[in-house]
């Protein structure tokens, strides 16, 4: 996938994150979380998740940022296991929400996994089902969150050709 590293669109570019991005990336993660997702508060403090963001997610080459101007303005995580790819992190600042981020991410990932491509979004999460759903991810199942770390009912999609 880090061939396909860079995507320019609307001053915007989608490029593989480093570990000097990872203030940039906890930036958005964190604003993004706190700012939509307050149904499912985070199970870590803010030092925990920079600490997984730079020395876990970060090293293994599948997060990517989008930027604008060198602002990041969003991150989203890949990770192709085995028979099925997913979609693990995909968040925006809350600045730029409907500007195109998400969608570019998502035709992105769409362009360099192979299919099926799963995600999990939380049930109350209706802006991202909505969004999902729009770029073709079908619902296949529905869960009562025991099994994440905020305890939030969640929804399992997926995306096939």
């Amino acid at each position: 996938m880090s061939n396909a590293s860079h995507l320019a669109t609307l001053d915007m570019t989608l490029r593989v994150a480093t570990v000097a991005d990872t203030s940039a990336v906890a930036a958005v993660y964190l604003l993004s979380r706190k700012t939509f997702l307050s149904y499912a508060p985070l199970a870590h403090t803010d030092a925990e998740v920079v600490d997984w963001l730079r020395h876990i997610l970060i090293p293994t080459g599948q997060v990517y940022v989008m930027e604008q101007a060198t602002q990041v303005i969003g991150m989203m995580a890949l990770s192709p296991a085995d028979s099925v790819r997913w979609i693990d992190q995909l968040y925006v600042h809350p600045d730029w929400v409907s500007q195109g981020v998400g969608s570019q991410f998502v035709r992105f990932a769409q362009t360099v996994l192979s299919p099926p491509i799963r995600l999990y979004t939380f049930q109350a999460n209706e802006r991202s089902r909505r969004f999902y759903e729009r770029h073709g991810f079908r619902a296949i199942a529905f869960t009562d969150g025991s099994d994440n770390e905020e305890c939030c009912p969640d929804v399992l999609y997926e995306w096939n050709l």
